[in-house]
């Protein structure tokens, strides 16, 4: 016995044919183009900098919800943020600063010893930061990256010491490389100033 498949109505077959290629040129255009994936560095050859033989933990920074992502912001003169299309950071941007500014200690034999928290290690101080900027500045066309850093016995938890530091490199071009290499300019020369800094 044979069962032959319903037919639809000469005048609903047209349309469904339609709607199935719209559909499939919509799936097809999300795929788009990937964004280039940027990353930061940690400075290095600024000479061994004389310190204490501390163990130091270094926290995650904190920062407010837009700077904790992997996009590349832009602030205008208003305050209103956006993002530079076609660029991201290789990981959250607390994430990327944190890993870098322990790998700028290492370099630069600051401490006696250095690392993330949950390492198994008995540290006596902790590193707290706070990134309260770390965007381009279009009104002036500037990488901007404010990083405000507090040591804290561990033992004690009260703050030893608190200090702002900030950055401003000339951007150029707003655009991935441009914007992304002035930041990582900017960053390069606060980490070093905390790097000094603590002891």
């Amino acid at each position: 016995m044979t069962i032959e498949a319903p037919r639809l109505p000469a005048t609903k077959a047209p349309r469904i044919a339609t709607l199935m290629l719209a559909v499939a040129a919509m799936l097809a255009g999300c795929g788009g183009s990937t964004p280039t994936t940027f990353d930061l560095s940690a400075p290095s050859g600024f000479g061994k900098v004389g310190g204490s033989r501390a163990v130091m933990v270094v926290a995650e920074p904190t920062t407010v919800q837009a700077l904790d992502s992997d996009r590349v912001i832009v602030r205008d003169s208003s305050g209103a943020l956006s993002f530079v299309g076609g660029a991201q950071w290789a990981d959250r941007i607390p994430a990327l600063v944190q890993a870098r500014l322990i790998q700028t200690f290492e370099n630069a034999s600051r401490v006696g010893s250095v690392s993330a928290p949950g390492q198994r290690i008995q540290p006596d101080v902790q590193l707290n930061t706070d990134i309260r900027s770390f965007n381009i500045d279009a009104a002036s066309g500037t990488a901007v990256v404010e990083i405000t850093a507090r040591i804290v016995g561990d033992q004690s938890g009260k703050i030893q010491r608190a200090r702002l530091f900030s950055a401003r490199v000339p951007a150029g071009a707003v655009d991935g490389a441009g914007a992304t290499h002035a930041l990582d300019r900017a960053l390069s020369q606060v980490l070093v100033e905390i790097v000094r800094w603590a002891r």
